[in-house]
């Protein structure tokens, strides 16, 4: 059986949060931290007061990406995220630092998520992206079954093993009711003496767009900049590089998706009586 539309719990906004979107995948390393951090860095450099939060619970690496090893705190009930790069971040990697695991059930799990949406001062945001555990699993539904998303982004590679996935994950958005903005194709492609090789297959984000109905927003190059900005905690999108011009043409394309969605969710229903 899959999962049940809405689920039971009833879908309550974050006070201050105008637009909130989830970047998921089928399957882990296919970059979705990346993309996640990179999309939230660049939000913020267009002038959006920008949120992210890593509920990747089981490998929470968004902290180190960004540069952010400092412990976060409170102020009465309210926990205060720490910010880095024009960006609000809040990650169990900043309360459970280090290397030791988290070994926790999905009831355990689902209540810190909840604790960080719900009781995290994000203050005023005009996107809060939320980095998803890869897969569909039960953190993943009970998070979109009781945030109202403004979309989704679901990022893969190529390659087939990856598509395969990332179908998965659309249709575990559509059958919640769940809007998918679209679908980045991560990895595309690797340039080398101006030549471009397709290290894990050409054209994979572009077929599965089309077969499931969604747009392809961006097609992003491996890069070893990208990587080596992500280990050092100095993202990408902070400085000048043709990477950065791609995240912030993505940006703009989840911009113009995301205030189409809302404008068609608040679009009212015209009944017509004989």
């Amino acid at each position: 059986m899959g999962p049940q539309p809405r689920g039971e719990q009833p879908k309550l906004p974050i006070p201050g949060v105008q637009n909130i979107i989830a970047v998921g995948s089928g399957k882990g390393g296919v970059g979705k931290s990346t993309v996640a951090v990179n999309l939230a860095i660049t939000l913020a450099k267009l002038g959006h007061r920008t949120g992210l939060l890593d509920a990747d619970v089981y490998g929470p690496n968004v902290p180190l990406m960004m540069g952010i090893r400092q412990t976060p705190h409170a102020v009465g009930q309210r926990i205060q995220p720490l910010e880095a790069h024009g960006v609000r971040l809040m990650s169990m990697a900043l309360l459970n630092p280090g290397d030791k695991p988290l070994v926790w059930r999905g009831p355990m799990l689902n209540s810190v998520i909840q604790q960080f949406l719900r009781n995290v001062d994000w203050g005023e945001l005009d996107y809060l992206i939320i980095d998803l555990p890869p897969g569909t699993g039960d953190v993943q539904l009970t998070l979109i079954q009781t945030t109202p998303l403004t979309g989704a982004v679901v990022v893969t590679t190529p390659s087939d093993v990856a598509l395969e996935d990332a179908r998965k994950a659309v249709n575990m958005f559509e059958q919640v009711r769940e809007d998918v903005l679209g679908i980045v194709e991560n990895m595309s492609y690797l340039e080398h003496n101006g030549e471009k090789l397709y290290v894990f297959g050409k054209g994979g984000g572009a077929r599965t767009a089309e077969i499931m109905h969604v747009p392809l927003l961006a097609e992003i190059p491996l890069d070893p900049e990208t990587r080596a900005g992500g280990d050092a905690g100095q993202p990408i999108a902070i400085k000048p590089s043709p990477q950065t011009t791609i995240f912030e043409n993505l940006a703009h394309t989840i911009i113009e998706r995301a205030e189409a969605m809302k404008q068609q969710k608040q679009r009212p229903t015209i009944t017509v009586s004989d």
